[in-house]
């Protein structure tokens, strides 16, 4: 059975120049990624709705936020791999998830859109069918673009653990 060294400064076979506490880290933010990111595409993909996905989300993004900032004082202070795409890696999925809440925050006026709708107050005038349909349009679509954020951010974390 394989364990890794955690102290920083030690480095990890596979990975030359990625110690073992980045290591650990990028892992934990690619597997609770790829987790929460296959969860959202089942519920996606079998139109059910969830509220555990979102919890679940918001800590993957907080253990890619906590990642990314790890690795940043790292290179800051000079300990950091000397590969510049592990830094690119690592910092990547910050930038993802802040895009993937920019098109979910759109995806709401795209499916209004569609329907002929200019804004989500013009649906309180609509048969109560209408609006639960709109709804449930609206947040089958955002888990779908969060879910495949998720996916991307585990496989740039993916990524870093193997670069240094």
């Amino acid at each position: 059975m394989y364990s890794a060294d955690l102290r920083p400064g030690a480095t990890h076979r596979g990975s030359p120049g990625v110690d073992g506490l980045t290591l650990a880290l990028a892992l934990a933010t690619a597997a609770v990624n790829l987790g929460v990111g296959l969860y959202g595409a089942l519920r996606w993909y079998r139109v059910e709705p969830t509220r555990r996905f979102w919890p679940a989300l918001r800590a993957a993004q907080a253990i890619a936020v906590v990642f990314a900032l790890y690795s940043a004082v790292l290179a800051a202070v000079g300990d950091g791999p000397e590969d510049g795409l592990f830094l690119l890696y690592a910092a990547l999925p910050v930038a993802v998830n802040v895009v993937a809440e920019q098109l979910r925050i759109a995806s709401a006026q795209t499916v209004l859109d569609a329907r002929g709708l200019p804004s989500a107050a013009a649906l309180a005038g609509r048969p109560e069918a209408e609006q639960h349909s709109v709804v449930r349009q609206i947040l089958r679509r955002e888990l779908g673009v969060m879910a495949v954020a998720a996916l991307v951010v585990a496989f740039l974390a993916l990524r870093a653990a193997g670069t240094g």
